[in-house]
């Protein structure tokens, strides 16, 4: 079975960063040991702990000024190359309906591309998504309300 640094993360997710997880933080070494026993390789495992690292110590947003009504944010090259046109287009709309706030979409681009994958699927950004609001304090509803997009079986269909 082949492994990414995403499965180890949603491991993780799912493992640690519930309610009830979240009161006993195991430390990094801890974790790491948990990973392996779990079959996981040292080189993903390494990578997921670093990824996690940068949900707090992530790019210097706070130099950025906020965006006015009329802003767009327009993806450079890089970002081109991993986020397609659909994946750019969830970006946006997720901080449309108000989900992600301009500041979390750029913490989530930065994170998506440290992913390191050649190409960031829609389920992807999902779960990172939501790896992102709740490293934040404050964002239950946003989490919330992520997770129905996440869990929901017919993305199709309109209310």
């Amino acid at each position: 079975m082949k492994q990414d640094m995403l499965d180890v993360l949603m491991y993780l997710f799912e493992t640690y960063m519930t309610d009830e997880g979240a009161e006993n933080e195991p430390d990094r070494s801890a974790l790491k040991g948990e990973l392996e026993r779990a079959g996981f390789h040292n080189r993903e495992i390494d990578r997921a702990l670093d990824w996690l690292d940068g949900l707090t110590d992530g790019p210097d947003i706070s130099r950025l000024r906020a965006p006015t009504a009329r802003a767009c944010r327009i993806f450079n090259d890089v970002e081109r190359a991993h986020l397609d046109i659909h994946a750019q287009g969830y970006i946006i709309y997720l901080e449309q309906i108000g989900i992600l706030s301009a500041e979390q979409r750029e913490l989530l681009i930065d994170r998506l591309m440290a992913l390191g994958t050649d190409e960031v699927d829609i389920e992807q950004i999902k779960w990172v998504v939501l790896m992102v609001l709740f490293s934040q304090p404050g964002q239950e509803t946003a989490y919330a309300r992520m997770e129905d997009l996440v869990f929901d079986e017919n993305p199709g269909l309109l209310h």
